[in-house]
């Protein structure tokens, strides 16, 4: 394992670009980071929104949970937002947390309610801490897909686009839904006893979940390994690199990265 920095707060939200470049966030910090293929570390964006999960759709844009006002936000390679989505029907989300990008270009985002000390309001506005499902599309409108999760966390799909997985980290359940016509949800099927703050997929269906350090799942939810992070808390993870081998881990004040046999599929 490589420690690529310590230079954070509190780092979150990695995902890979189409050319296996690494972006994550430093959410308290307000800051959004890159590391490139070629192991260069550099400022991607200031004043990001307080930015919290983020994924490259199909057109290779960057979007984001950004949690300051509410939002989801689609970043252009040189800094310029686009605010795709801020309320539901007039009210504010609980504060967008992480999301996954279909291949129609879709984003599924989960929303649970984490008091931030920048907000002004003290409660939510939304009954319930659900996971969303906005169509691509300018002027489209966000439907609830699931509404049987405690607080959903992270998020993630198969690459085939047939199932969602859904953690909630306050059940400390990991979920799979089938994805539906229109992008709804069915068959809500507990596959794995353990919550988790981000998660991934590789080449071969296993399913990678954090916290303490990462724990990873066959396709059938037998624990297979662990990956051991001295950090107080992992938060999340990412393929990437040029062949999509290598795993990027976000945890604490800290990003890594480690070398492994399988590929990413995101």
């Amino acid at each position: 394992m490589k420690l690529i920095s310590r230079d954070f707060k509190f780092t979150e939200g990695p995902a890979v670009d189409r050319d296996g470049n690494i972006y994550f966030t430093d959410q308290p910090n307000n800051k959004i980071w890159k590391y490139s293929t070629n192991g260069h570390l550099s400022l991607f964006k200031d004043s990001s929104g307080r930015a919290n999960g983020l994924y490259f759709n199909h057109l290779n844009q960057l979007l984001s949970c950004s949690d300051e006002k509410n939002e989801i936000w689609s970043i252009s390679m040189d800094g310029n937002i686009t605010v795709l989505l801020s309320d539901v029907d007039g009210r504010k989300l609980n504060g967008p947390n992480d999301l996954w990008v279909d291949k129609k270009g879709g984003i599924y985002f989960t929303d649970p309610y984490y008091q931030r000390d920048y907000w002004d309001r003290k409660k939510p506005e939304i009954a319930g801490q659900k996971v969303y499902y906005l169509p691509f599309g300018k002027g489209t409108k966000p439907i609830v897909v699931a509404d049987d999760l405690t607080k959903p966390n992270g998020i993630v799909g198969s690459a085939d686009g047939r199932y969602l997985y859904v953690a909630d980290i306050e059940r400390n359940k990991t979920y799979r839904y089938r994805i539906d016509a229109e992008g709804k949800l069915s068959g809500q099927t507990a596959v794995i006893e353990q919550g988790s703050d981000g998660l991934t997929l590789d080449n071969e269906g296993n399913i990678y979940l954090t916290g303490k350090g990462v724990s990873i799942y066959s396709p059938k939810g037998v624990l297979i390994g662990h990956i051991e992070i001295n950090e107080p808390w992992t938060s999340n993870v990412c393929f990437g690199g040029k062949e999509r081998t290598d795993l990027f881990i976000t945890a604490s004040t800290a990003i890594y990265c480690i070398p492994m046999h399988t590929k990413g599929v995101n």
